[in-house]
């Protein structure tokens, strides 16, 4: 017999290293053409970095992202961005990418007041011109560089960020680890078949807090992906020891999800600005995966009115678990 139930998970999840130093650093150079050059130690290992990265320099810059060139993890040239973990890349390098192109671009605004004959604040920067009170002033970026560069002016500069945080204290553990947190709300539909024991994720809706989707295609693609990752966590995922060896290092005897298993993922993205955060933008990396798993396990007890609690829920452990509350019954 095939039950189906339905399963709810909180989460919230600190951004960044816990309570330990966190800095990156970051290059831009506002080049004569008007194009720029990002240098971050950053590496993308899939998660869309380098794209994000780019278009937090062409928003500050008030150039197309097209414009922008991102040199990153490259330990001769870029400078260091910390680890790609911990959620942290988005909210800490694209402080210090943000930081590096806002130095530039007031000095090239400073620059343009001073073309323009007009008080800085008034000026501002998109589609590569100059705009003043809002009003397309008729000058280029490029023509600011040039001017610049004529006045030995380099448009170049470094930025860096360490969040603020404190050390936890030994005695309580109180402190402040993390400077921002992500929180989400996961929902499963499962369908459990109660002879087999096998689970069929039929659904999740995700809803995440990111403080602000730069690329919101790319949020829902780590949406996507971290729930695949928790599926594996809830259903098949194991490393199993004896003696001191593990039993199953291959990808023929540790399973992980396929796209079969993978159901539609709906993804709800909630926007709600992270103070510090670049454009108020959070981390989504690890906390997509978080509530996946709590979620199926509350979808399966839903669906079957046993309670499992142990990861993996496999075949065997349902069929298992439901022996033996039949017994507990008779």
């Amino acid at each position: 017999m095939k039950k189906r139930g339905y399963g709810i998970a909180n989460m919230w999840y600190g951004i960044g290293n816990t309570a330990a130093p966190n800095p990156s650093g970051a290059f831009v150079d506002f080049l004569d053409d008007g194009s720029a050059i990002v240098m971050t130690g950053c590496a993308d290992i899939g998660q869309g970095s380098t794209t994000i990265l780019g278009q937090i320099a062409a928003e500050t810059l008030g150039i197309g992202i097209d414009e922008v060139v991102v040199i990153s993890a490259d330990t001769e040239v870029t400078p260091d961005a910390g680890a790609t973990s911990a959620s942290r890349q988005t909210y800490i390098s694209g402080n210090a990418v943000r930081l590096a192109a806002e130095k530039i671009r007031d000095q090239v605004i400073l620059k343009a007041a001073e073309i323009l004959k007009r008080e800085p604040e008034t000026i501002s920067l998109s589609n590569g011109s100059v705009f003043a009170n809002h009003t397309p002033s008729g000058l280029t970026i490029k023509e600011v560089i040039a001017k610049c560069r004529s006045n030995g002016i380099l448009t170049l500069a470094h930025g860096s960020y360490n969040p603020s945080t404190t050390l936890l204290d030994p005695e309580t553990g109180k402190g402040i680890p993390y400077e921002t947190y992500a929180f989400a709300t996961q929902v499963a539909e499962v369908e459990v078949d109660t002879e087999t024991g096998i689970v069929e994720v039929l659904k999740i809706v995700a809803a995440h807090d990111v403080g602000k989707a730069i690329n919101p295609q790319n949020v829902e693609g780590q949406i996507e992906g971290g729930c695949a990752m928790g599926i594996g966590y809830a259903l098949m995922e194991e490393v199993n020891m004896k003696e001191g060896e593990i039993q199953n290092p291959a990808m023929s005897t540790y399973l992980i999800p396929t796209a079969m298993d993978v159901p539609e993922v709906y993804s709800i993205i909630i926007e709600e600005p992270a103070d510090k955060g670049p454009f108020g933008a959070k981390g989504v990396g690890e906390p997509a995966l978080v509530p996946t798993a709590a979620a199926i396990a509350n979808a399966v007890a839903d669906a079957i009115g046993v309670r499992i609690y142990d990861l993996p829920m496999t075949p065997e452990r349902i069929v298992a678990a439901l022996q033996a509350a039949k017994e507990k019954v008779e």
